[in-house]
């Protein structure tokens, strides 16, 4: 004859003798919490590298473009002192000034918009290279500003120059010169394209100098070859 067999102790007794405990996880599982923590971190290095913030990068990229833009008198006072003179003559053709060419078939005025070309061209490539190797991190801000400011500096130029060189009043001139007396005519600008030249340079050089010696982003780490997994929503 067996011995009767124990009933199980009540509910209100199994909850006395101790709280009821999660199973543990397997050993080489790792919890959802630890999960969750190594993805944000991952996260948070993949796309929080951002820069000094965008405050500052549009506060440096206003900098940049106010010193580049005052540039723009040295390249003015270059070109009035490079610029080829284009010779003109006074004449008086009943009772009236006339003004015309004394060379015909001169390039001249050709000339004075070649100078003022390369000179852009020279000072956009002068100050790429300042700008990268003072902040060699670029930016969209430091871009635009690098050429707005070269645009801004070829417009002061170009008003300087005219500004510096001879009488915009070329009837006046003549008279005050006399009748077949050569003189030069005002500094003028025919293609006003060239003033793109100083903006276009610099935006090129230096997006060409930021991608191949412009710091790069480092690559993420994967443990054993693969992306953390990302937790469940």
């Amino acid at each position: 004859m067996t011995a009767p067999l124990t009933p199980p102790p009540p509910p209100h007794e199994r909850s006395a003798q101790g709280s009821w405990q999660p199973p543990a996880a397997a050993p080489g599982a790792e919890a959802p919490g630890s999960q969750q923590a190594e993805y944000a971190e991952y996260a948070h290095g993949w796309y929080g590298q951002d820069g000094p913030g965008m405050k500052t990068e549009v506060r440096e990229a206003g900098v940049v473009a106010l010193a580049v833009a005052l540039g723009g008198v040295l390249l003015g006072v270059l070109w009035w002192w490079l610029a080829p003179h284009v010779p003109l003559v006074g004449d008086v053709v009943d009772g009236n000034w006339v003004v015309y060419l004394k060379d015909t078939e001169g390039e001249q005025a050709v000339g004075v918009d070649g100078t003022f070309t390369l000179l852009g061209l020279g000072f956009g490539v002068a100050s790429a290279l300042v700008v990268f190797l003072l902040r060699r991190r670029g930016g969209v801000p430091l871009v635009v500003g690098l050429a707005l400011g070269g645009l801004l500096g070829s417009l002061l130029a170009w008003r300087l120059g005219v500004w510096l060189g001879p009488a915009e009043d070329v009837v006046a001139h003549a008279r005050e010169v006399g009748k077949g007396v050569t003189f030069s005519a005002p500094l003028k600008l025919g293609a006003k394209g060239a003033l793109l030249a100083w903006p276009l340079a610099a935006l090129v050089l230096h997006l060409g100098l930021t991608a191949l010696f412009g710091p790069r982003d480092p690559e993420p780490e994967f443990e054993h070859g693969a992306y953390p997994s990302q937790p469940a929503a």
